[in-house]
């Protein structure tokens, strides 16, 4: 028996509304598939922005219970410390002002002293994307802060880097001014705005901003020291830290 026209119709109908419905689910799972996708994406985007400090963390732990002198390359991959007069050389400028230092990296020199420009003491690690301005370093030498700092060759090496966050944990804590320690960055940016390179072969540099001797108060005797090596060593970090203490500074009992 042949379809009115009236049943034919709703045939159609239903055939177009079953159409819609499968096109609905399947733009419905769709739109699932995306959200999940970028879910997924945003978790594997902030996961891998978490781990980062987290490797850090573990890979200096690491050497939680190894001495300071046994971390790295032994002190020969160091020359012998050499020092230059810092007489008159601690200038306070105002925070806007730049310094051009003449040495790489600068031991002394001009610097700020607005409240806050010493970089703080609980922090001892930096990299190139978070460290203070040199001016603000200077001014955490002049409070008797032994810094370390280390090269672009030593910033691509992974275990180099391991082992100088391994020397700033040794310092951690702000209790006791004996921590008064930094491993900060040296760029090639610093290159061409200051000192040059360092020596040829030397990746790291020791510095320390000397008043002759703890207690001494004749400023004739202030000298920059530095001390530079190939590569980071507990063995000679831990000599420096003996022979030049925070007590051994112009300003040793200011954070």
């Amino acid at each position: 028996m042949a379809k009115t026209p009236k049943s034919a119709k709703s045939d159609r109908q239903a055939v177009i509304d079953d159409i819609r419905k499968k096109q609905k689910g399947a733009e419905k799972r769709r739109g699932f598939a995306i959200v999940g996708a970028c879910l997924l994406v945003a978790l594997l985007i902030v996961g891998a922005a978490a781990w980062g400090p987290i490797k850090d963390s573990l890979d200096a732990g690491e050497y939680d219970d190894v001495p300071l002198a046994d971390i790295g390359a032994p002190a020969s991959v160091c020359a012998d410390p050499v020092t230059e007069s810092a007489e008159g050389s601690g200038d306070h400028v105002d925070e806007a002002q730049q310094v051009t230092y003449d040495h790489s990296p600068p031991a002394f020199g001009a610097h700020w002293n607005a409240l806050g420009s010493p970089a703080p003491f609980e922090r001892k690690f930096y990299t190139a994307e978070d460290r203070p301005e040199l001016e603000s370093l200077v001014h955490n030498s002049e409070h008797g802060y032994n810094i370390v700092w280390y090269d672009e060759t030593i910033a691509d090496d992974d275990e180099a880097v391991d082992h100088l966050r391994a020397f700033a944990a040794k310092f951690e804590g702000t209790s006791n001014y004996r921590s008064k320690f930094i491993v900060a960055p040296w760029t090639k940016d610093d290159d061409k705005a200051h000192g040059g390179e360092f020596p040829e072969g030397q990746h790291v540099a020791m510095t320390h901003w000397s008043v002759g001797g703890a207690g001494e108060t004749d400023p004739t005797k202030q000298v920059g020291v530095w001390q530079y090596c190939s590569e980071p060593s507990g063995e000679a970090l831990e000599e420096f830290v003996k022979t030049y203490p925070y007590t051994d500074s112009p300003e040793p009992t200011v954070q």
